[in-house]
């Protein structure tokens, strides 16, 4: 069984976002909740937010299906960061020049899957 779950248009950068993301690709589920609570970075509560969220997603299509669930089988198969549209603005600079300021957004992606569903390729990552 897979479950995925994403976020868009976070205003965080997308390379702040994938620090963050690499620490949790691959993990179970309980320990990647783990680490996002007691991680410092802002993007952390955002990204724990969406861990949830798949773990919930993944509950219901476990009902959905008639499958038992056991979240401590939940596996971070996939995890990753997309780069969102940039909102430009404008600050007054010297001689009437004018300075661009560029505000990035991150779409972020995770797939969970149980235990027995992990593909061959991604067993490793663990």
């Amino acid at each position: 069984m897979e479950a995925k779950a994403k976020v868009r248009y976070l205003r965080v950068t997308p390379q702040k976002a994938r620090r963050v993301v690499d620490l949790i690709r691959g993990q179970q589920a309980s320990e990647a909740l783990a680490v996002l609570k007691f991680a410092e970075q802002s993007v952390s509560d955002p990204l724990y937010k969406l861990v949830a969220s798949g773990v919930a997603n993944a509950r219901q299509t476990a009902d959905k299906l008639g499958e038992a669930f056991d979240e401590d089988e939940l596996v971070i198969t996939q995890a990753f960061v997309d780069e969102g549209p940039t909102m430009r603005r404008f600050r007054p600079r010297a001689q009437g020049r004018a300075g661009r300021i560029n505000k990035r957004t991150s779409h972020i992606t995770v797939v969970l899957a149980s235990g027995d569903d992990i593909p061959a390729d991604r067993k490793g990552n663990r």
